[in-house]
């Protein structure tokens, strides 16, 4: 449909050129893919990648570039479904799964969701601490603003301004060269899979399953095909959306792979890791205020883009599910439980942040991990919608490539969780540090 339409999009204007009608295809068509990898370097990301730095210097980048391929093929697969069945995913999983299945998805969807919000209102929180702002009046005034940038009922409003706080994450580049990392280590530690010194510890798997968990997570699956749905993208589309979702995936592992320098600073300066707040402000000395202070403030961004996207991929399940109108497009009078879902959530996880003594950054980094655990369930459902040919036809169904390295990710994720899982229940299996 949006490839069809250049001529009525710009009015008075016909575009001739065939290389000019491909690049406003994909301008039209870009958004989607991009949002929903950069939004999930969000709060918990930049808490595990800056923590993963800082206990364990670059050694763990190249799980970043194992995860480039991963976050394309699962994404990829999310966009193609959005496109060919015009529904959002919570919607396909109760048509082709059965009520059962699709009541157990959105519980499980909406119990992560909740709780990864809750990590981007404690970075919110920490963040602006040390700032100089109590979160007595960062964190409400974040959540009202977070309304205020949906309740507009433009989904093209909404879109412009997600993909402008996703490109103000190039600020990590520029942090990233300040702190001066030892580039020939990094490049190295990049491509060449290696572990730090000494045995294999708790903490390191730990930290190994929670950079898997916020690097791919379940809500992307039901955020990105919704927004597709919500786009209105079709078939004609799918190429330049394939390109947004691959261009999506390449910049958000280059951006966690700044912030891994970034947190590599405090590894070589030997400052404990505490937060990505207080490194920001014990980093100051060596590496100057620039980058404490946008250290602080790409915090407040990653968290902000992180609970859009989550709240809209709750927002947008609940409506599918329940049949209510679920668009960016409608008024809030128009789709009032749509709005009223994605509000509850935004106050709702503002208002846990606003304990006292809560563990803001175990809550973070332990979120990241459930993510990792509830990872292979969601994408099983994909792999199983993506092979039938009664829902895509055979132009759109995986082909056996695609089911390969599906199932290969897939043994991957579940090997991940058992080796969680055998941690907890036999926590002498690893070294405590």
């Amino acid at each position: 449909m949006i490839g069809n339409n250049l001529q009525s999009a710009v009015p008075g204007r016909v575009v001739n050129s065939a290389r000019k009608q491909r690049i406003l295809t994909f301008l039209m068509v870009v958004g989607p893919g991009l949002i929903v990898m950069e939004a999930d370097n969000d709060a918990g990301a930049v808490s595990t990648y800056t923590q993963a730095g800082a206990q364990y210097g670059t050694h763990l980048l190249w799980v970043l570039l194992l995860l480039l391929p991963i976050c394309y093929f699962v994404q990829e697969m999310v966009a193609r479904l959005g496109i060919v069945t015009g529904e959002g995913h919570a919607a396909m999983i109760y048509r082709r799964f059965g009520s059962w299945w699709g009541t157990f998805s959105l519980i499980d969807l909406q119990v992560a969701n909740f709780l990864t919000l809750v990590t981007e209102f404690a970075a919110i929180s920490l963040a602006m601490s040390k700032l100089g702002v109590s979160p007595l009046i960062a964190v409400p005034l974040s959540a009202v603003a977070l309304i205020g940038l949906v309740f507009t009922g433009s989904y093209l409003r909404w879109e412009r301004i997600v993909i402008g706080l996703c490109l103000l994450d190039v600020a990590w580049f520029v942090m990233a060269g300040i702190c001066a990392p030892h580039w020939k280590d990094a490049a190295i530690h990049t491509v060449v899979p290696n572990l730090p010194k000494g045995p294999i510890s708790s903490s390191l798997v730990f930290m190994i399953i929670a950079i898997v968990g916020t690097t791919i997570a379940p809500w992307q699956l039901f955020f990105q095909q919704s927004c597709v749905a919500d786009k209105r993208l079709r078939m004609s589309d799918l190429k330049f959306a394939r390109w947004d979702t691959m261009l999506g995936a390449i910049f958000t592992i280059l951006v966690g792979g700044a912030m891994i320098l970034v947190g590599d600073a405090a590894y070589r300066h030997q400052i404990p890791f505490s937060d990505p707040a207080q490194m920001a402000a014990d980093l100051a000395p060596s590496v100057g205020p620039f980058v404490k202070n946008a250290l602080l403030l790409m915090m407040v961004n990653a968290a902000v883009l992180g609970t859009t996207a989550i709240s809209l991929s709750s927002a947008w399940a609940y409506g599918e599910v329940k049949g209510w109108p679920h668009s960016l497009h409608r008024k809030f009078k128009e789709a009032p439980g749509f709005y009223i879902v994605y509000g509850a959530c935004v106050f709702g996880a503002a208002a846990v942040v606003l304990i006292p003594k809560v563990p803001l950054q175990l809550v973070i980094v332990s979120v990241q991990v459930l993510a990792g655990l509830m990872l292979p369930s969601a994408i099983i459902f994909l792999q199983l919608m993506l092979n039938d040919r009664q829902l895509l036809g055979d132009e759109y169904v995986n082909r056996p490539w695609n089911n390969w390295v599906n199932w290969i990710i897939i043994t991957v994720l579940f090997l991940l969780s058992l080796l969680l899982g055998a941690q907890v229940a036999l926590p002498n299996l690893f070294p405590a540090s």
